[in-house]
């Protein structure tokens, strides 16, 4: 009897314990893929477009293997005049985290075509998921594709995905006017789209280019704001004529990774995990991202 009372007692004892639920990943932190990279030239759509690709590998280096599985695609802009390495660590981090990311070198002078930059993101995107052969073949999710940049790139992935449905989503960094109008292609768009942005930015400030373009955008759309940001800082260095926030790049860059990847998490990756620090209370009491956002 002394036993069975044991055995009785243990048993209410589990099933009284409450299930401790998992913590979210910590999507500031690298994922757990190496990364590896291919320079390549993208012919596609009548264009020929000169481009790294930053994808999951079996091992970190040049032209390694790709790993195992299908993964989602993010075609990447530049800002104006900035060279594509100054990105390099956020298209390492989103490969780290299961995409593959096409970076077009293109449109890199003093006088770039916005629109060119858009048909040269939606070529990137057009080659990689047309690959019959070599290295990412059967490797890119064609149904799951991204378009992300910064400040001109940032404008020039509205205008992509504003003339390609089978972008399904798109992430931007301090998203610059462009010509022709993203705030007008925006409020074409229904794909969901998220706007990060810097509060101290006096390059591309927000009230003047992320919210229109953010207001115009129908839902699903976001308007993060990183407190203390600015322009430069979401990149990897400073050059000529670039301005400064009150928060550390470092600080800044692992705060828009963050958000950036969760948002392609979940819209791209089907990631269930990332919901919450997208839409839920996680993401609208950030202390370091303010949120504004319709899903």
């Amino acid at each position: 009897m002394r036993a069975l009372a044991m055995t009785l007692a243990l048993l209410a004892t589990t099933v009284a314990a409450p299930t401790a639920l998992a913590a979210p990943p910590d999507y500031g932190l690298p994922g757990s893929y190496p990364v590896a990279y291919s320079d390549v030239t993208a012919v596609a759509d009548g264009r020929s477009v000169p481009a790294r690709v930053h994808y999951p590998a079996t091992a970190a280096g040049a032209n390694q293997p790709v790993a195992n599985g299908r993964f989602p695609a993010v075609a990447f802009g530049h800002g104006f005049f900035q060279a594509t390495s100054q990105y390099t660590s956020t298209n390492t981090h989103l490969a780290s985290w299961g995409f593959v990311v096409i970076v077009p070198t293109t449109q890199g002078g003093l006088s770039p075509s916005h629109s060119a930059f858009a048909d040269d993101l939606n070529a990137s995107l057009t080659w990689l998921t047309g690959q019959d052969s070599g290295r990412f073949r059967d490797h890119v999710d064609t149904a799951r594709l991204g378009a992300a940049g910064h400040s001109m790139g940032g404008g020039a992935a509205v205008l992509a995905a504003a003339r390609n449905p089978r972008i399904t989503a798109i992430s931007t960094y301090a998203a610059a006017e462009t010509t022709p109008s993203a705030k007008a292609a925006a409020a074409t768009l229904a794909s969901p789209a998220q706007f990060l942005a810097g509060s101290q930015d006096t390059i591309a400030p927000v009230a003047e280019h992320q919210r229109p373009i953010f207001a115009a955008k129908p839902p699903s759309r976001q308007l993060r704001t990183i407190t203390g940001g600015s322009h430069c800082g979401f990149m990897d260095s400073s050059g000529l004529f670039c301005d400064n926030g009150s928060i550390t790049r470092a600080a800044q860059l692992t705060a828009a990774k963050r958000v950036m990847t969760s948002w392609l998490r979940h819209y791209l990756a089907g990631d269930t995990a990332a919901r919450d620090l997208v839409w839920g209370q996680p993401a609208r009491t950030d202390p370091a991202v303010a949120f504004e956002g319709t899903e």
